[in-house]
């Protein structure tokens, strides 16, 4: 008689980048802002490509979508203001 023993892990890696923005964007136009700034994502991808696996789904008090298979965000602590792009 044979048992199957099945595992399933989950595993995920986080990354983080700074970039410096014009003192002209607002509250209103940060998020806009940075959906046009095509080299953050060369910068992230470049960023999580270096960073090790985790155990887990990488949700915490920020990134929190557990829906998504990947998630990214936006804060400054400036124009205190932040969220998901």
């Amino acid at each position: 008689m044979k048992v199957k023993i099945q595992q399933r892990c989950v595993y995920h890696k986080f990354a983080e980048i700074e970039i410096e923005i014009p003192d002209t964007i607002t509250k209103e136009t940060i998020r806009d802002y940075l959906e046009d700034r095509e080299d953050i994502d060369e910068q992230i991808d470049e960023e999580i490509s270096k960073a090790e696996y985790e155990d887990g789904f990488g949700c915490d008090s920020a990134m929190n979508d557990i829906e998504s298979e990947s998630e990214h965000r936006y804060q400054c602590d400036k124009l205190k203001t932040g969220g998901h792009l």
